[in-house]
Formats: C-alpha cells, structure tokens, sequence
C-alpha cells in the first residue's frame, strides 16, 4: 500500500466526523493510513434516544478511531455523550477544529477520498489562504464525462460538501441561523444569483425550508453563507471523493437516484495546473444545479417542470 512522502507532502490538519458506521469508517481511516496526517480531529455524534443498536454501533465506531490511528500523528477527540444531529454535530464539530487550527479538511465516515484529495486540498489552503474571494475548496466534481476546464480546477458558487476543506477566516462567516434571511429574501438577491426563474424558485425554497427547520441541515446554511459574502469554491477539474454512505441509513441521502453522483474517485496528477483567473465557470455551474441540484432532488411540479424545461432545451 503505497504511502505519500510527508516529506514533500506536509498534509493540512484533518477532521474526521462518525456516528454509527463501522464498515465505512475504517474504509474511510484506511485512506488515512495511506496519507498518514499529522494532525487529526475525531468528534463523534452520540447515539440516538430510542434506538437500541446505536449504543453499540457508535462504542465500535469510537473503539476503531481510536484504535486504528497507529502513525505517529496529534490525535484530538470530542465525543458527544449525548446526539446532537448532524446539522449541529458537524458545525459544532467543524468550529472546534478551527478554534486550534487556522485550516482544516473536512471528511465524514461515508467520504472515501483519493488520496490525492489531501494533497490537492493542503496546497489549495495554501495558495488561497488570504484570498477572501476564496472560501471553500471541495473535492466533488459531478460534471459529465469529457468535461474540461484546462486546469487542474475551476472556481464554482457550490461549495459541495462530500469531502472538503476551508479556513477559521470563512467559517467564521457561517450564519446557523440564517439571521438575516427574511430581509434578503425579498429582495433581488436570489435573483441576481439565478437569473432563470425557477432556479430562483428552487433556492427560495430550499432556504425557506432550511430557516424554518423543516430541513435540518447544516451543508444549505453553509451554502447561504457562502452565497452571503460571494465566496467561491475551489473545485477539481474530476471527482477526487466517492459518497459510500448514500442509502436507507443516510441522513440526508436516502435517494436512491442520489446513487448517480457517488462517482468514483479518480485520482488528481501534479503539480497542479492553475486557473488564469478567480472567476466563476457559468457553464459548469449551470450543469450542476441542474443534475446536482434542481433536477435529481425536488419532486414537486416546480421541480419536474424545470426537468422538463432542461430536456426540451436540451433536444433543442
């Protein structure tokens, strides 16, 4: 099994999050090994009122993250006694990290990364780490096969979260309530944002939902927050991180017709070709509100209009 040179390769502190998901998390540890962080973060959910296999599942899951971690590495744990939920598990979670490190990865149980994934994200923390325009780099690509944007990344609105990395300076932007929400949304802010209508439908309502809780999570709030103070996400030109969690367990990605985008990771050749500029790819973007977004997720007759709108203009 091969081991990447530290050497030339210092990774950036790592956050791990588990719950219940032993088979995942060594799957995902194992990758650990193969880079050998120096500093890693582990916080773990506790279990759930009522469910009886959750008191065992989350002792293993806590038993391999202490176990398994056998290279000579800083090893910080936080164990929630009780649950928390994963909105308030992974952004209490994330804060603590950054409260001792200025930058930090970010993976759960279920992302499985290539291991150039680390590398990518530590150089990227890097280069950017004063560039405020700059807020998140991510290590999802969900484009179509042949895709190109003739670097080793592109600048994107998303800040997609299946594996990722940022900084105390961003996160210290994110706004868990959405405070000032019912003001923005009457405004032409979502509008300037998505200028096709139902996209700006679609938003509206996905932080509607998100403000009154109807949805619990954390990854729409860091979105709004991002959106909030135009940051852009450093995002690689092919898929570095494959979601092995998506399923009837999952908490927030039980669709099946998710399965589609746990792509398989590939794995991302150096030294990174950099873009010319800091600006956002428009035409990337708008394939992955629609395939990421807008199209594999809303059900209701908004949502399969604009499918049905996306496939006339396609065959147009």
């Amino acid at each position: 099994m091969e081991v990447l040179d530290l050497t030339k390769f210092p990774c950036a502190p790592v956050l791990l999050t588990v719950f219940n998901r032993p088979h995942e998390t060594r799957r995902v540890l194992a990758c650990f090994r193969r880079v050998r962080p120096a500093t890693i973060f582990i916080a773990a959910d506790g279990p759930r009122t009522g469910r009886v296999a959750d008191q065992a599942l989350c002792e293993e899951v806590r038993s391999i993250v202490t176990g398994q971690i056998d290279w000579p590495a800083k090893v910080m744990i936080d164990f929630a006694p009780r649950n928390q939920g994963l909105r308030r598990r992974m952004a209490s979670a994330i804060s603590w990290a950054l409260r001792h490190e200025d930058r930090v990865i970010v993976l759960e149980d279920d992302c499985l990364p290539d291991p150039s994934f680390f590398r990518f994200c530590t150089e990227l923390l890097e280069r950017y780490a004063d560039d405020q325009r700059v807020g998140v780099i991510t290590g999802d690509n969900f484009q179509p096969e042949g895709f190109t944007c003739n670097a080793s990344y592109y600048f994107s609105r998303f800040p997609h979260c299946w594996g990722w990395a940022t900084w105390r300076r961003a996160w210290e932007l994110y706004d868990d309530k959405m405070s000032d929400w019912p003001a923005i949304r009457e405004t032409g802010w979502l509008k300037d944002l998505f200028p096709h209508r139902l996209e700006e439908l679609y938003w509206r309502k996905i932080f509607d939902e998100t403000y009154r809780g109807k949805i619990q999570s954390w990854a729409y709030r860091w979105t709004y927050s991002c959106w909030r103070w135009q940051m852009l996400t450093a995002t690689p030109a092919f898929n570095l991180v494959t979601n092995i969690g998506i399923g009837a367990a999952a908490t927030n990605t039980r669709d099946a017709e998710l399965g589609k985008h746990g792509l398989a990771a590939e794995a991302l050749s150096f030294p990174l070709v950099h873009p010319a500029n800091v600006l956002r790819n428009i035409s990337a973007d708008g394939y992955a509100q629609q395939h990421a977004f807008g199209q594999a997720k809303d059900r209701s007759l908004q949502g399969r209009l604009h499918r049905l709108i996306a496939k006339l203009t396609r065959s147009e």
